[in-house]
């Protein structure tokens, strides 16, 4: 059995050197009470600048948008995942992001040479990975994967709003408002749900 001592060797942060090709991660729906967690996965063209990149959550909803178009067109290779409502419940969400980050990355077309992952943990990757703390407001790559996260997740929550409109999703985007609460205590819980949320839970009782 492998000592903590050389667990902790192999986990020593990268030379931000590297040759070669580097993808940013990141994640979006942690938090909600509802739906996926949705992570993704971009690398960036240097020869194909993008301006304006910053964490999406400091970006307003018409200008991520402009920005999800403009990365899926200039970036050399970008991916998205998922990880379910069901894999959330059964796993932690914690887990679940991870799983749909190491799906982000596995998407890829192009294979990198590292990964700068938004956060303090990492996905379990078959390539070089460093964990990077609020890495969508200093890395390019990780502030584009934010947008695409955040796109991505805020039109789920448009889509199902169509058809759950009592939850208010298209406002709240599932996290835990007040309305949202309210709407929980009168309807009960809808399949999108995460059953291993504490609100959620108290309804199901």
């Amino acid at each position: 059995m492998r000592s903590r001592k050389f667990l902790k060797a192999e986990q020593a942060p990268l030379a931000w050197d590297t040759p070669g090709l580097v993808a940013g991660v990141d994640e979006a729906g942690r938090g909600p009470l509802a739906g996926p967690v949705v992570a993704a996965a971009v690398i960036l063209d240097d020869l194909n600048p993008i301006k304006g990149l910053a964490d999406s959550k400091k970006l307003t909803a018409l200008r991520r948008e402009r920005l999800y178009d403009e990365i899926r067109a200039k970036a050399l290779c970008c991916s998205i995942a998922e990880a379910s409502v069901e894999e959330i419940d059964q796993l932690n969400i914690l887990q679940a992001t991870l799983l749909a980050m190491r799906r982000a990355v596995e998407g890829l077309r192009l294979k990198p040479a590292k990964v700068l992952v938004d956060g303090n943990r990492l996905p379990r990757l078959d390539v070089l990975a460093e964990a990077i703390v609020k890495g969508d407001a200093k890395v390019p790559a990780i502030s584009a994967a934010s947008i695409l996260a955040k796109v991505y997740r805020d039109r789920w929550c448009a889509e199902y709003h169509q058809q759950y409109p009592q939850y208010g999703f298209d406002g709240h985007k599932g996290y835990g408002t007040a309305a949202h609460i309210a709407a929980l205590r009168v309807h009960g819980a809808c399949p999108q749900h995460r059953k291993s949320f504490a609100p959620v839970a108290g309804v199901l009782k």
